[in-house]
């Protein structure tokens, strides 16, 4: 008897928010080499797509924070491949800005972004997958300042906490057919972030963490393609921390330099 792998995911169709750059690219072309019908989004049309050998993702121009376009976006996968197995929500972001002084429309934008947006698009996803025989699988990407919020990242961190509270309470409601996780990622090197990590290219941040390196995009996507396998079949709710062990207490390093 043939047991087909865990990982394969051929037949099965994929979407990426935001995965025309950073991680989301990664993660689509992870997906893409795993055998995937992948469908990427985002606002402007990117100059490359991701892409496994001959096999490339198909890009719809998406503002996921408008309601109907994000159930748009859905319609457009299953009208495209007939299904819909995995949504790995990774749009999101924010500037650093100081709460003082923040307009309200700006705190209004980034938890339309980093919250809303992924509630509206798993919402779409979920009316598709209940219908499924096999339902489907949805990933929500977190980050640290969910948990350990830095200055400057206050709306931001306060709309991840939520992301990651609200991926519990739907696991609760839409299992059993569909599994939703979340994953809480930590400093991650990629060409947008370089400026973010200082002049030396991030050498003094890498001191911090116990692993001695920052995550590179496809630490991220080998998490999404575990938590969208069958082998995390029994696997919802949970909140898989892929920083690397964390940072290390400021009161550590100040007494070990």
């Amino acid at each position: 008897m043939t047991i087909p792998h865990p990982l394969d995911f051929s037949g099965r169709t994929v979407v990426v928010t935001g995965g025309t750059k950073g991680i989301g690219f990664v993660v689509a072309e992870s997906f893409l080499a795993a055998g995937a019908n992948v469908l990427v989004c985002g606002r402007s049309t990117p100059d490359t797509l991701p892409a496994h050998g001959d096999r490339t993702a198909v890009f719809r121009a998406t503002d996921v924070r408008d309601h109907a376009d994000a159930a748009a976006l859905i319609d457009d996968a299953v009208a495209r491949y007939g299904r819909l197995d995995v949504l790995v929500n990774n749009a999101g972001g924010s500037p650093d800005t100081d709460a003082a002084t923040v307009s309200p429309r700006f705190v209004e934008k980034i938890v339309a972004l980093n919250l809303l947006a992924p509630f509206t698009v798993a919402q779409a996803a979920n009316a598709v997958m209940q219908q499924q025989s096999d339902g489907g699988a949805i990933v929500n990407i977190g980050s640290v300042s969910a948990h350990d919020p830095q200055p400057g990242t206050a709306t931001y961190s306060a709309a991840k906490a939520g992301l990651l509270v609200l991926t519990k309470a739907l696991a609760l409601e839409w299992a059993p057919k569909v599994r939703i996780n979340h994953i809480t990622t930590g400093l991650i090197r990629t060409e947008s972030a370089a400026s973010v990590y200082g002049d030396d290219g991030g050498a003094a941040v890498t001191r911090t963490l116990p692993m001695g390196r920052m995550a590179v995009p496809s630490d991220i996507a080998d998490a999404c393609l575990f938590l969208a396998s069958t082998q995390a079949s029994y696997v919802n709710g949970a909140d898989l921390a892929v920083h690397g062990g964390g940072e290390y207490p400021a009161r550590y390093l100040a007494t070990h330099p």
